[in-house]
């Protein structure tokens, strides 16, 4: 072999490298990216930490909600939400919509009543016997009322300083859990 032919190859060696080095560094910057814009835009991915939600939603149970569910309609009763705790925004909670903008919700016995109802709302996803009276509370326009499903250990609209959350604070309704099994939730 001649050295000029042994120059052109390791040339093209090295352009070869550098081409997939680059080819590479394309591959992994897209996909940064493209999960950035995922989780920022699309998604909630988030794990529970406590038994609030129980027994729709375990502690250590990973989630995902969907951020694009309200930009086009509003939260309805019963959905459970991602929001910023109205208390320390930084912090995400997971709870289930209970009053809408507009409405009255008390809570007598443990039973949740809205607008003075004569019956209590039908929350057959609460497991355990609730007790407790609380409000009446008056949800602002713009606003909701969260509760969780573990009543008795819930710390919810009930306590908080805040007591509503706004609907630019929701980031998105819970369709499913994924861990440690996959499982969708009403």
């Amino acid at each position: 072999m001649s050295e000029e032919y042994k120059a052109e190859e390791k040339k093209e060696e090295k352009t070869s490298a550098k081409t997939e080095i680059i080819s590479w560094i394309k591959t992994i910057s897209f996909a940064l990216v493209l999960a950035f814009l995922i989780n920022n835009f699309i998604i909630v991915n988030a794990t529970v930490p406590t038994g609030s939600m129980e027994n729709t939603i375990m502690p250590k149970d990973r989630i995902i909600a969907l951020r694009l569910t309200y930009y086009f309609d509003s939260p309805q009763r019963g959905d459970i939400v991602v929001f910023k705790y109205p208390d320390d925004e930084k912090t995400l909670y997971v709870k289930r919509v209970i009053g809408l903008p507009g409405d009255t919700v008390e809570v007598i016995d443990g039973r949740v009543y809205i607008n003075g109802a004569d019956t209590p709302l039908e929350d057959e996803y609460v497991k355990e016997t609730a007790y407790g009276n609380y409000g009446p509370y008056e949800v602002p326009e713009g606003c909701y009322f969260m509760m969780g499903d573990n009543r008795n250990e819930s710390l919810d609209s009930r306590f908080w300083v805040n007591k509503f959350v706004k609907k630019e604070k929701i980031l998105g309704k819970v369709y499913f859990k994924y861990y440690p099994e996959v499982e969708k939730l009403k």
